[in-house]
């Protein structure tokens, strides 16, 4: 089987198993806990096969950072997709056990790091197994080590001093990912002593509005519920709780024709905590 290209940033699990010989192939398992409502699957204890976990907390977040699913340096994150014997000309599909949760901000990292041939799996875990594909055992990774590079793209990334920028100016237009009633305020945020709020001059599109039966709507469907909220040529930052979900919001936006889409890292958990209400 010849080396492939990824052909949307969006595959799906017909797409991947057609695939999953390819010699450059490498599936990555993106899964982390759900900070609402967690899953039955997520401690499934299978993976689709060859699967290596792409660790989220630990060795893809600035682990000392103040706030949670911090953005890595360039080093580290190079570093560690080299652990995963992940190279130059890898084709990387990224899933989790949730459906489309975690994945779309592994999918967010390697774009951050120049790195376009990589797509999310729709529907995750739950729509492989529904669609009768084989699974194994987790088993961690213990290949050869691969040739990865990356270079760090500024334009991907927004950080406080950028949307104080963006907040108070109206340069761009912030898409909030939570749901209506944390966006409100009107629900305690589940981080323990985080105030309930939203940035200013923010808007809301709840991540949960693109997806009908753990997988992403149609592209139609997608482009109805971006274009309420900003042109295809407009500016936007995604913003959510700890910067998870709002790569939900700008895997959607890209699929929709967007492209000047950015995502803040330390959304509502770090706004809330440096900024009074």
């Amino acid at each position: 089987m010849k080396p492939i290209i990824i052909p949307s940033p969006l595959v799906s699990a017909e797409w991947l198993n057609a695939h999953l010989e390819a010699p450059n192939l490498v599936v990555l398992d993106a899964t982390i806990p759900k900070a609402v409502a967690a899953d039955s699957l997520a401690e499934s204890g299978v993976q689709i096969p060859q699967a290596r976990f792409f660790d989220l907390k630990q060795k893809f977040s600035d682990v000392y950072g103040e706030f949670p699913n911090t953005f890595p340096s360039e080093a580290q994150f190079v570093l560690e997709a080299q652990s995963l014997g992940i190279n130059s000309d890898s084709a990387i599909v990224v899933y989790d056990d949730q459906g489309i949760y975690s994945s779309a901000r592994a999918w967010w990292l390697f774009k951050a790091f120049g790195y376009d041939n990589v797509a999310v799996l729709n529907g995750g875990l739950p729509e492989w197994i529904k669609s009768g594909f084989v699974v194994e055992p987790k088993e961690a990774y213990t290949g050869v080590k691969g040739n990865f590079t990356g270079s760090y793209h500024p334009r991907y990334m927004k950080f406080f001093q950028d949307m104080l920028k963006e907040s108070r100016e109206g340069t761009q237009t912030i898409i909030d990912a939570r749901s209506e009633s944390r966006f409100k305020g009107l629900e305690v945020e589940p981080r323990a002593g985080l105030r309930s709020g939203s940035i200013p001059n923010s808007v809301n599109l709840p991540y949960t509005d693109l997806l009908e039966n753990g997988v992403f709507k149609d592209v139609e469907s997608l482009k109805n519920l971006f274009s309420t909220l900003a042109k295809p040529e407009d500016g936007i930052t995604f913003s959510c709780g700890s910067g998870i979900t709002a790569c939900i919001l700008a895997l959607g936006a890209e699929l929709s024709g967007y492209d000047n889409i950015s995502v803040y890292d330390g959304s509502w958990t770090e706004w809330g905590s440096l900024t009074e209400a």
